[in-house]
């Protein structure tokens, strides 16, 4: 039997995670001694090791409780649905991703767009951009030679998630930005 701490360091985790995991119902200790100590067995230590695995490969503690329930039953479920769950995973990590890309890919046409000068930020693009709903001028800070590659390799990608990327340097202000 092992005590929280023991467990906790054989897990390599804090006594706080296997209070969490109890206090949602994913671990109990087996047992309790006399003096109140929470004791573990080797199958508590298993079950701990899975619900680390799963929460280490993106599963939610919803989805993980989940997973117990069929580990616990395996006879009564199919392998497609523990394939399912990992599909229906997969989908939203990569739905996940894509969202990421956008997100990374507009910054960075902030960033390119924007000298990070010592200037004023009277007329920067970036606070400009996130005012208005405008394209950013790709020739800012050489991005045009950037801006002209993508638009001849088709390798655009859509920033309608996140319209405030889209603005404009006004016309007539040569500072920095």
């Amino acid at each position: 039997m092992y005590r929280i701490g023991e467990l906790a360091s054989l897990c390599e985790v804090k006594a706080d995670t296997l209070r969490f995991y109890e206090k949602h119902g994913l671990l109990a200790p087996s047992m309790r001694s006399d003096s109140g100590y929470r004791l573990y067995s080797r199958d508590d230590a298993a079950r701990l090791k899975f619900i680390l695995r799963a929460k280490a490969v993106g599963f939610s503690l919803n989805e993980i409780t989940e997973l117990l329930s069929i580990e616990l039953n395996k006879a009564e479920w199919a392998c497609a649905d523990v394939k399912g769950m990992v599909d229906d995973k997969l989908a939203q990590v990569s739905t996940k991703i894509a969202e990421l890309t956008v997100f990374r890919d507009s910054l960075k046409r902030l960033s390119d767009a924007c000298c990070g000068g010592p200037e004023s930020a009277e007329h920067c693009s970036i606070l400009e951009a996130l005012e208005t709903n405008h394209q950013v001028r790709a020739e800012s800070h050489g991005a045009l030679a950037k801006a002209s590659q993508e638009k001849n390799s088709g390798d655009n990608v859509s920033t309608e998630h996140s319209p405030a990327v889209n603005a404009v340097k006004p016309k007539g202000h040569d500072s920095c930005c």
